[in-house]
């Protein structure tokens, strides 16, 4: 799925949401989920794409494959709670939204306590004793 594709869609499901809101907001509501679903299915053989080069490029420079992994995750959790928070404002509940953004910042730290602290000690193992 290309850019243009993506944004004619997007404009398309924009014009059918703002009819249908009026007269069914549920109806609207389930729409822009399904658009948002679908827009992100259709990414998914780019992202694949995306995580088969930085494979290659982790194996070939020597970097352990849990922290290639690490950060794939960090990144997917990004991606999800901001998709998860949108779909959540586009309900018209922010306070929940801003939850979900909040959960996964927490995620993302928890998860890069990791390669946080082998970041440390190599610049500890670099600085003269």
């Amino acid at each position: 799925m290309d850019m243009m594709q993506i944004v004619g869609i997007g404009f398309l499901a924009t014009i059918l949401i703002l009819v249908i809101r009026e007269q069914k907001p549920m109806f609207a509501f389930l729409l822009a989920l399904f658009v948002g679903i679908a827009i992100f299915l259709g990414l998914i053989g780019k992202i694949s794409d995306v995580i088969h080069v930085l494979e290659e490029l982790a194996d070939r420079s020597g970097i352990p494959p849990v922290y290639l992994k690490t950060m794939l995750k960090i990144i997917g959790i990004a991606y999800i709670a901001e998709f998860g928070a949108q779909i959540v404002r586009d309900a018209g509940l922010e306070s929940i939204a801003a939850k979900i953004e909040f959960a996964g910042k927490m995620l993302i730290l928890v998860m890069a306590v990791p390669v946080i602290s082998v970041i440390v000690e190599t610049v500890l193992n670099l600085l003269p004793a």
